[in-house]
């Protein structure tokens, strides 16, 4: 047991104008930062599981209204929530996600219990929901997933072709997704994150926060990841696995590789967004090349810090 331990966690990245950001909204995204921060490292403390720390503090970021995942997912085309999530465990490389599901009240811990309990990895659509009943988790009505802000960004944009990503003024992009990674006193990796997309999609549109590789991966070898951004663009260039790829088959420390392939290759052909992650002796990188990204990271004995912007 090397006792040493640490998590990381975000609230999407994304151009989060300081014009826009007010000492109230600043001190409520802060919070909530430190409340899922606290929620996963507590679990450490008491030398559980990275993967319990995982999904407690992406549970505890979904249930914050103003984090575009669980109760503040933004508004799908038809004016539903089609919600996303993912988690990893680098130990045994078991990983669970589900896609497209709504009225789960926490989408993590479908994930967590596709990993455990449904002999797959993937669940979606209504399918995946039968699943959650199956296993008791509980569900809300619309209304609870309802929120102000996210639904006036729907108003704006819901009878138009265009989608947007979470944001409120036309030159503001945020891509609200949810994750943590965590190290746990074993020396495990583990990884989640958890979306409610992106506004007006259509189509059942799936972005990288489920997806294995490209939204989410934890390798004990090498390192966890959770990312956040522009999705297609993560998921044409496998972010969370090609940074655990540079680790294993390159040799590149983490710092490398996350420099590499969030300020580099995403760059080169507009993929924008950012990621945290955490490698196998407890080093934290929080690289993105957007104006911002809400994050936050605890290392043992170590005090809480929460960053908005560079």
């Amino acid at each position: 047991m090397n006792k040493k331990f640490a998590i990381a966690v975000h609230g999407g990245a994304g151009t989060i104008l300081r014009s826009l950001m007010t000492p109230d909204k600043e001190k409520r995204y802060t919070e909530a930062l430190a409340d899922a921060i606290a929620a996963g490292y507590d679990i450490l403390k008491r030398g559980g599981t990275s993967v319990d720390a995982v999904e407690a503090a992406v549970t505890s970021l979904e249930n914050f209204p103003l984090f575009n995942a669980g109760r503040g997912s933004v508004f799908t085309n038809k004016g539903t929530h089609e919600m996303d999530a993912s988690v990893m465990d680098g130990k045994t490389l078991e990983a669970g996600a589900v896609s497209g599901i709504s009225n789960v009240q926490n989408p993590i811990q479908l994930a967590r219990l596709v990993k455990d309990k449904s002999g797959h990895v993937f669940l979606c659509g209504k399918e995946a929901e039968h699943f959650a009943r199956l296993m008791d988790l509980p569900f809300q009505p619309n209304e609870y997933f309802f929120e102000e802000g996210r639904y006036k960004q729907w108003l704006e944009v819901k009878d138009s072709e265009t989608y947007q990503l979470d944001h409120t003024i036309r030159d503001e992009k945020k891509f609200g997704t949810v994750g943590a990674v965590a190290m746990d006193m074993n020396g495990n990796l583990a990884a989640a994150t958890s979306t409610g997309g992106m506004t007006n999609k259509r189509f059942g549109r799936i972005g990288d926060t489920p997806i294995i590789g490209s939204g989410t991966y934890a390798n004990n070898n090498t390192c966890a990841i959770s990312c956040t951004g522009h999705g297609e663009y993560f998921m044409r260039a496998v972010v969370a696995y090609d940074i655990s790829c540079l680790i294993e088959y390159k040799g590149l420390s983490l710092k490398e590789a996350c420099d590499y392939v969030v300020k580099d290759k995403l760059v080169k052909f507009g993929g924008e967004g950012g990621l945290i992650a955490i490698d196998r002796h407890g080093n934290i990188e929080l690289p993105f090349n957007s104006e911002g990204m809400y994050r936050g990271w605890k290392t043992e004995n170590e005090r809480t810090e929460i960053r908005i912007y560079e």
